[in-house]
């Protein structure tokens, strides 16, 4: 039997260094061929395999092994919602430098863990992909964070994430517009007027609630701006209760109306905390916007059940590889429904109906698989 088909103890700091190397070379590639993609992917395979005993066990039902697996495609996606119920790491839990955890939003208080024995992988996709994406070759802009800090939400990966944006790319007069006491509505309302004033471009950046409690309170105000051109916004994350729902097309149109920036220019940015890395659109002039990631990080369709992909062009949910996640499990089953298109994907919403079904059942052979 090969070495890898084996259950062993937790690997040594200096394997996990070597892993951590690994796929940092990896990323800073400019651009990757699919051997390439694949030959990481397996090798990663390989390691979670040997290293973490709920998704070995969960493989092994499937008859997915480092023998048998071929192609990153192969790979078992894991149901984040297995996040909620097994700690899904390759190191001990005590070694772990930061422990990000989901809202709870759908299990009430139950929260999915992501244990990162380091934030260097974690951090350096962020800054790569982010770099490319929303700073579009700009080295720096000042922002205005619509989010808590690091220090109120620890456990937050978007909290670390828009924490790492302030710091790596935030200019002068960068800073936090949510406090314990709300939002500061008078703060930004005069960051986002001396940008005016001084024509010096402006991002807001945050929650997509938290943009509709600034739009709210603008509305309600009678204030409008017109931010300078470079200016931009970043929202994520959805609604999830914490305000009113509003339909993409008018959530866009009314950014740009009392903010002056044009749609193609307010990005939408989708990440979970399951996953190492974002994805990101073009602008939100089209709606729904193509969403795609950088070349770490891969996506197929499928039905959640068979694990098998749809056909080009039909829905399914989404299950992404993402190669960031070298010490959890790189490829995961989402419950969020898209559609293949030239370029990545359109998200089309959370699984419902029959899809939903698919989801639980995938759920529940993940979490017998691993507890036998």
């Amino acid at each position: 039997m090969d070495a890898l088909d084996t259950a062993t103890p937790a690997s040594p700091p200096a394997l996990t260094a070597q892993i951590v190397d690994g796929v940092l070379a990896f990323m800073a590639q400019d651009g990757v061929t699919d051997e390439a993609f694949n030959a990481q992917a397996l090798a990663l395979f390989a390691y979670q395999f040997a290293h973490n005993t709920p998704f070995q066990r969960f493989c092994r039902q499937r008859g997915k092994t480092p023998r048998t697996v071929k192609t990153w495609q192969d790979i078992p996606a894991v149901p984040i919602t297995a996040f909620k119920a097994l700690s899904l790491t390759c190191q001990p839990p005590s070694s772990t430098d930061r422990v990000f955890m989901t809202s709870g939003t759908t299990q009430g208080d139950v929260k999915g863990k992501h244990h990162h024995p380091t934030l260097a992988v974690y951090d350096a996709s962020m800054r790569a992909n982010f770099a490319r994406r929303f700073m579009r070759g700009q080295s720096s802009i000042a922002m205005g964070i619509l989010f808590p800090t690091e220090e109120v939400m620890a456990n937050s990966s978007l909290a670390h994430y828009l924490a790492l944006a302030l710091q790596t790319f935030g200019a002068d007069g960068s800073r936090y517009f949510i406090d314990a006491a709300g939002l500061d509505t008078a703060g930004v309302c005069a960051a986002l007027a001396q940008a005016e004033a001084t024509a010096q471009p402006y991002a807001l950046l945050g929650a997509s609630y938290s943009l509709v409690h600034l739009m709210d309170a603008l509305a309600q105000q009678g204030q409008k701006f017109a931010l300078p051109a470079g200016s931009r916004v970043l929202d994520t994350g959805g609604f999830k209760g914490q305000s009113r729902e509003i339909p993409m097309v008018q959530f866009y149109a009314q950014l740009t109306a009392l903010l002056g920036v044009p749609p193609e220019h307010c990005i939408n940015m989708y990440g979970m905390t399951e996953l190492s890395t974002q994805f990101y659109d073009n602008g939100n002039a089209v709606l729904p916007a193509v969403k795609s990631g950088p070349h770490w990080i891969r996506s197929r369709l499928v039905n959640p059940l068979s694990g098998a992909e749809v056909a080009h062009g039909e829905q399914g949910v989404l299950a992404h590889c993402d190669l960031a996640n070298f010490n959890s499990v790189t490829t995961i089953l989402t419950e969020d429904v898209g559609v293949a298109v030239s370029g990545g994907f359109l998200l089309l919403g959370r699984a419902q109906g029959t899809q939903a079904k698919g989801c639980s059942l995938a759920v529940e052979e993940f979490l017998q698989a691993a507890r036998a």
